[in-house]
Formats: C-alpha cells, structure tokens, sequence
C-alpha cells in the first residue's frame, strides 16, 4: 500500500504557479542558448537537410531563393527549430519535474518510462524520415518532372515541406505511446485495440497516403512502421494494465 502514497506534500495554487512561470523560463533560456551556439552553423545546417534534395536535382540544377531575405532567414528560421528540437528533452524533463510531485510512485516509474519512450521515439521518426523516406521521396519527385521544366526547388519552400515532414513522423512514432497512455489511464481496453486492428492497418495505409507522394514504396515506409509500432503499444499496453489490476489486488489479498 505504501507503494502508492505520494511521498511530496501538496503545494498551494500561488506555488504551483511560480513554479511553472520558472520552469516555461528554463525551457526559453534552453532553446535560446542551443540556439546561440549553433547560429554560426546556420548554412551547415541547411546544407545537411537539403542534402537529400540535392542529391536528386538533375545535372547543373541548384536550389533558389524567390524572396531578397530568403539566403538568411531561411538558415535562421532551420536553425531556430533544430535548437527547438535539440532542446526537446530538457523541456520534457521540466515538464516531468512539474508532474512528478502529483503522481503516485508506482505512476512515476510508468510515467518516466513513457517520457524516455517519447523522447527516443520522436528522434527515431525524425531520422526514419531523413534516410530512408526523403531519399525515395525526392527521387520520385525528380523522375516525375515533366520534360521541358527544371526542378528547382526554392529554400524556403523546402524548409517548410521537410520540417512538416519530420514533425509528422515524429509524432507518428510516438503511437505506442499515445496507446500505452489510453490503456494506462483507462479509456480504452487492450481487447478493443486488437479488434479494431483491421481499421487502424487501413488509417495507416491512409495516413501514409496523405503525409508522402503517391508512390507505394513511401506509403509503404510510413504504414507499415505506424502499423508495427500501433502492435509495440498494444504489447506494452497489456503488459502495463495487467501490473496495474495486480498491484490494485494486492492489497485486499493481503488482508485476507
């Protein structure tokens, strides 16, 4: 039973409140000093994301900046949400030092669990997208180009499809999280999700339509992990939910 005490005395409202103000200050200090120290590498930076772009461009085709500023915003605006992305786990450890106290211990250990799982999850999305879907992706873009036109792709667009496309994946890995979650907290049940699997192995395929061009093998790069790793936190879910009933028991069992 002492398993599941909360252990932090409570806080009053004017507390909690301070206590947030300091931790959203972190998290800003956080992305602005990553921020500063990667601004000088800003056209580095956009020469790795556009590598896979440029690899695919025809013989004597470059990229192109349509705007005046583009040749500097664009490597700032790259830069400032790399920093961002970079900064994402001392936000989410802010986050979880703002959560914890409330959280009974044996919610804790599932919780860190599920913030170390989320962390690692989003990188991996992010890289799956980089090597693997982005080189099919341009490729294909680049043998679809009609005869007569020249594919030159401008900066900032391109900024802008790659970055959707890493936040995309990166939340699409994140499934075995979001289904580990609603099975911890009880919206829905194990059995439920398996016999709703037909339905989600179609909103994958969907999903892989939407988010990627209309080839089979970028639908079929992002379906089929959405799909695998929808399995990884159904596996998990039970495992979690059967801990979970057993240690709810375990109580009344000892004082029979």
């Amino acid at each position: 039973m002492t398993d599941r005490l909360r252990l932090d005395p409570p806080m009053p409202l004017v507390s909690h409140l301070t206590e947030l103000r300091t931790r959203l200050l972190r998290c800003v200090a956080a992305v602005f000093l990553i921020f500063a120290g990667l601004f000088s590498f800003a056209q580095p930076i956009y020469t790795l994301v556009s590598a896979p772009l440029r690899e695919h461009l025809p013989a004597n085709a470059t990229m192109i900046a349509t705007d005046v500023a583009s040749p500097f915003l664009t490597p700032f605006k790259l830069t400032l949400t790399v920093s961002l992305f970079l900064a994402i786990p001392f936000i989410l450890q802010q986050v979880w030092g703002f959560i914890a106290p409330g959280l009974y211990r044996q919610e804790k250990r599932i919780a860190l669990a599920l913030l170390v799982s989320s962390i690692l999850l989003f990188y991996a999305g992010m890289a799956f997208a980089y090597f693997l879907v982005f080189p099919l992706m341009f490729s294909f873009f680049a043998s679809a180009t009609p005869e007569g036109v020249s594919m030159m792709t401008d900066i900032a667009s391109y900024l802008d499809f790659v970055m959707t496309l890493f936040f995309a994946f990166g939340v699409a890995f994140e499934i075995p999280v979001a289904v580990v979650l609603l099975v911890w907290i009880g919206v829905v049940e194990v059995k439920v999700l398996k016999k709703a699997r037909p339905y989600v192995i179609i909103g994958c395929f969907v999903a892989g339509m939407v988010l990627t061009p209309p080839d089979i093998f970028s639908q079929t790069l992002l379906a089929v992990p959405m799909w695998l790793l929808f399995e990884v936190g159904v596996l998990c879910g039970g495992l979690i939910r059967t801990r979970r009933e057993a240690d709810d028991r375990r109580p009344y069992s000892a004082s029979q």
